[in-house]
């Protein structure tokens, strides 16, 4: 037990309409500064995370702006790893990345701040977490992001985008709509299924 594993997931390209142009995209991902220094900071967010919780010197980030393919949209993912110190158990270490920098920003407290003075209304479990923890000290968290709300006969969708200085606001509205594509989908898919 004590491994570590905390996968930053930033920088986003909606899927193409063919190979060819899934492969295009999958490259201007990689080769977009914006979205490599959005990615970049939140993998050092992430090793400072679990460097606090971590034993000295097994910090390493394993995988480095890997592209990942999902229905609607493709992201760059890395994965920082680490050997949790003897003294400390999964609680310690979801307290120590909780909330992940992906929803928070960096620096994490200032930006917390941040989005408590400018968000008018609370997130709900948006940016929230959801796993479980298991007797045998096991733990597997993800961030709920891209989440559909039914209350009072409406669906509320929530899906967002990281802003970091150089972010254009129109190419940032259209990723959060690229995203939440799937949420819409979905949506569609179970209305024909009742009908």
């Amino acid at each position: 037990g004590g491994d570590v594993t905390l996968r930053p997931i930033a920088g986003t390209k909606r899927r193409g309409r063919n190979q060819s142009e899934d492969k295009a995209l999958a490259k201007e991902l990689l080769m977009d500064p914006k979205e490599r220094s959005e990615h970049v900071m939140l993998v050092d967010l992430g090793r400072n995370d679990v460097g606090r919780v971590c034993r000295y010197g097994t910090v390493k980030v394993s995988e480095l702006m890997v592209i990942e393919r999902y229905s609607h949209v493709m992201h760059l993912v890395s994965n920082v790893q680490g050997r949790l110190k003897r003294n400390l158990d999964q609680y310690g270490l979801l307290k120590a990345c909780f909330p992940a920098g992906t929803v928070s920003g960096a620096p994490k407290v200032r930006a917390m701040e941040i989005i408590e003075e400018l968000e008018p209304t609370a997130r709900g479990p948006y940016a929230g977490a959801l796993g479980y923890f298991s007797f045998s000290g096991n733990m597997d968290t993800c961030i709920i992001i891209r989440t559909i709300i039914v209350k009072d006969g409406f669906a509320h969708i929530q899906a967002g985008a990281g802003i970091v200085a150089d972010s254009n606001p129109r190419k940032e509205y259209q990723e959060t709509m690229n995203k939440a594509r799937a949420l819409t989908r979905a949506i569609e898919m179970a209305e024909e299924g009742l009908e």
